[in-house]
């Protein structure tokens, strides 16, 4: 696949299914970025992979196909995103503007939320500040990167002693936990700078990030003329990173034939080079992480049990933020200084009301959202006191529970749900009104749908898990259930 390559000025990626959108924005802002439009969620993830770097901004629409009336795509879309590349700012444009769509997509890691339409220059006056927070982000000295864990709360305290039981072992280790819960930053400060391999290499590769037919070129290298395109030998990852640490995130989307080669690596260090029959050895110190759950994947044949075994003899859980305590406290007080300080403002702070609100708000996207947050706060109340009205319109605080806004009974086991069930059934039945069972199995479907893609922040994939279905399953659903709407 031949990668796109584009020059210096800041990247920005246009999603929008409506062509005339996607040309006057290109036109609008191309004095300012480089621009490259997409049309859908699957077209943006496979033309951000032919990329030589990621975008630094996207700016996408909530309502793209396959349901482009709905803002599943988009939600989906802009975790796909920052799996790829977390450090991209994103800012969603649309016209599904409803209060609750506009916080869930921050609480995914949107750093902020316009309604269509929007004025071109206010546009850029938001991306130019979007890209300036993120530019503070990067432009932090070299000690503030490596520097120790912020928290005192049990779960920080475990993940200490874990760090401190591993950190200088030669093992592989298996990081886990959600999205937004900082694996990179335990991989790179913790296991790699705060160890004996600090003065050597540290090369990070996103595994969701790369098209599946580059990675194994990427990993191991390649001999010239090994496939189209190879014009000279180069060398992998494995081999650049020399006895330093290779951090291969998200590792549940390797194939499964790159997952056999990767058992090998780790079983004796020996690979070799894509077109090379000579073996090489490896004495890199491999740190995977992932958000999956490996251990379904296993079960469900996406991903090799000895591998997974390997993995995990030292494996690491990132705690979510909903379990860190008063350390949502201290991670407030931490970003709100950094970002003051970079950006030569004054603080904000929280009334006593807001930071009850904070301490009781799960933070569902974990330190990410929480630095988003405080991010958008910092740009809007410089200097100010913010009130719980103020922060409210940041959260994204979620609704009832299904089963409480439907008042179906759960719990209890398959036979007691059973016999609710048909209790509900005969009671219905009995009042001999007008009934269709195909309605009120479409209507159960579509609040399951409703349900699973909330608890899974958008992704398809995770929904469809939890629904206990396949993925295109769900999709041709949501296209059914879309039509009778």
């Amino acid at each position: 696949m031949t990668e796109i390559s584009l020059p210096d000025k800041p990247l920005l990626l246009i999603v929008d299914d409506d062509p005339l959108i996607c040309d006057s924005l290109s036109f609008s802002l191309s004095s300012f970025f480089e621009v490259v439009t997409s049309h859908s969620r699957l077209h943006a993830l496979q033309l951000l992979r032919q990329l030589r770097r990621p975008p630094e901004l996207a700016l996408l629409d909530l309502g793209l196909p396959p349901l482009p009336h709905r803002p599943d795509e988009g939600f989906a879309l802009i975790s796909e995103l920052l799996k790829v590349a977390p450090e991209m700012r994103i800012v969603v444009l649309s016209g599904q503007s409803e209060d609750g769509n506009a916080r869930h997509a921050r609480t995914l890691g949107a750093a902020d939320f316009v309604a269509k339409p929007c004025n071109p220059a206010d546009l850029h006056q938001l991306l130019q500040g979007a890209l300036t927070f993120r530019a503070l982000v990067e432009k932090r000295p070299p000690g503030a990167a490596a520097s120790p864990l912020i928290g005192n709360s049990p779960a920080i305290d475990k993940l200490r002693l874990q760090l401190r039981q591993y950190a200088d072992l030669p093992f592989a280790v298996l990081i886990e936990g959600e999205s937004g819960s900082g694996k990179e930053i335990i991989a790179s400060a913790c296991l790699h700078y705060d160890t004996r391999r600090r003065e050597k290499p540290f090369l990070a590769l996103n595994c969701a990030a790369i098209s599946p037919n580059l990675v194994e070129a990427t990993l191991f290298g390649y001999a010239r003329g090994a496939f189209t395109g190879a014009i000279a030998t180069k060398a992998g990852y494995f081999e650049d990173a020399t006895e330093g640490t290779l951090f291969l995130d998200e590792i549940g989307e390797l194939a499964l034939e790159l997952q056999a080669k990767l058992l090998r690596v780790l079983e004796n260090g020996e690979y070799q080079r894509v077109g090379e029959t000579q073996p090489r050895v490896s004495r890199a110190r491999i740190i995977a992480a992932t958000n999956r759950d490996l251990r379904k994947e296993v079960r469900t044949g996406n991903f090799r049990a000895d591998l997974y075994h390997r993995l995990s003899v030292c494996a690491i859980v990132a705690p979510p933020l909903r379990e860190m305590g008063d350390d949502k406290l201290l991670l407030l007080e931490h970003f709100r200084q950094l970002y003051a300080a970079q950006a030569q403002q004054l603080p904000f702070s929280l009334s006593a009301e807001a930071r009850r609100l904070w301490l009781d708000y799960s933070f569902p996207g974990n330190v990410r959202e929480l630095r988003n947050i405080v991010i958008r706060l910092a740009s809007k109340h410089s200097g100010q006191v913010v009130d719980v009205a103020a922060l409210e319109a940041e959260l994204d605080v979620p609704d009832e529970p299904l089963a409480a806004a439907t008042g179906v009974a759960t719990g209890g086991g398959e036979e007691a749900d059973g016999e609710v069930i048909i209790a509900a059934a005969t009671q219905r039945l009995r009042q001999r009104e007008p009934f269709s069972l195909d309605g009120l199995l479409n209507a159960t479907e579509r609040g399951y749908i409703e349900a699973a893609l909330k608890l899974a922040h958008g992704n398809v994939s995770q929904a469809a898990r939890l629904l206990g279905i396949h993925r295109t399953t769900l999709y041709n659903r949501m296209e059914s259930s879309a039509r009778e709407l």
